[in-house]
């Protein structure tokens, strides 16, 4: 019933910007975290950021700095700016939404299809 939507993936040099964006549908069943994780070729899913409703963030090591995470709750969307990309970037990034209560999630973890993010050097 839910859906997450990705968006803004493509090819951009070393040193470049993009900025990712994931709508929820509006039926969105009370979730209240987003986030945004990535897959490399050959390597496990990992966490890049993360935001709650309230605005609390979380940022994996490697991106602090360089990526940013923030939301539009009118809109129901989850945006990942990303600067100073470097080749090692390059993956294919998930977007994920769950509803949580108390820090517990309530029910399932709901996952966009991905959108591939390419850095050139």
């Amino acid at each position: 019933q839910v859906q997450l939507v990705e968006s803004g993936g493509g090819l951009v040099q070393a040193g470049g910007s993009l900025r990712l964006s994931c709508a929820a549908s509006r039926d969105n069943l009370g979730i209240n975290a987003m986030g945004w994780y990535r897959q490399a070729p050959g390597k496990q899913r990992e966490l890049v950021a993360d935001i709650t409703s309230g605005g609390s963030t979380n940022y994996a090591e490697s991106v602090k700095g360089r990526f940013t995470i923030s939301r539009d709750n009118a809109k129901n969307t989850v945006y990942l700016q990303m600067n100073s990309l470097k080749p090692e970037d390059t993956a294919v990034y998930y977007c994920n939404g769950r509803r949580v209560v108390d820090g517990i999630r309530i029910g399932m973890n709901y996952w966009g299809k991905g959108t591939l993010v390419t850095v050139s050097s």
